[in-house]
């Protein structure tokens, strides 16, 4: 890597990198310029990249609070959906619970999310802001500012990226130290 000339931008994460042309620092939000790996100059759009980057980050948020609400729980013993087979789902390991959930637990998770990504593919690539399936049923983003809203969606791809570290941290841990995550 060549070290930033006065003309260049440098990263706001990484402020002795020159930063990719393609990160500017405004027209996404989140933007700081990491990109250490050069990821983006290999995309034609970052708009899909960005719609990955939230999907995967919004699913991992999901499931980090899920591991560690069925292994900890309200009430200290963990928390499990109520379920007509008592003592059948109370896999603490979540990638054991994958097995012992079965087959038609598995397909209707699968059908689940294939119907939300076969349902919102097209927003992809079409216009409007990347993430935005429509889903605001609580109203977060009525009548706030441009600039508040820009915060709110920042503050979102933040804590997205956060939930991906932090899901790959209790990933690593279960399966390599079979230890309770805040144990």
């Amino acid at each position: 890597m060549r070290a930033p000339s006065s003309l260049s931008v440098t990263s706001k994460s990484l402020p002795f990198l020159e930063a990719p042309s393609k990160l500017d620092g405004t027209s996404m939000v989140g933007d700081y310029g990491f990109d250490p790996m050069g990821l983006s100059e290999i995309q034609a759009d970052l708009k899909y990249a960005r719609w990955a980057e939230l999907k995967h980050g919004r699913i991992c948020m999901l499931a980090i609070v899920g591991m560690v609400t069925q292994e900890y729980g309200p009430f200290g013993s963990g928390w499990h959906v109520p379920s007509p087979h008592p003592g059948q789902f109370t896999e603490l390991d979540p990638f054991a619970a994958v097995g012992a959930v079965g087959f038609e637990g598995n397909a209707q998770i699968f059908l689940a999310i294939a119907s939300i990504e076969l349902a919102t593919f097209a927003l992809h690539y079409g216009e409007g802001t990347e993430g935005d399936i429509g889903w605001d049923f609580l109203g977060l983003l009525e009548g706030k500012t441009d600039e508040q809203r820009r915060r709110t969606m920042e503050q979102e791809i933040v804590h997205c990226r956060l939930a991906m570290v932090a899901f790959t941290g209790a990933a690593v841990q279960t399966l390599i130290f079979h230890q309770p995550l805040l144990g």
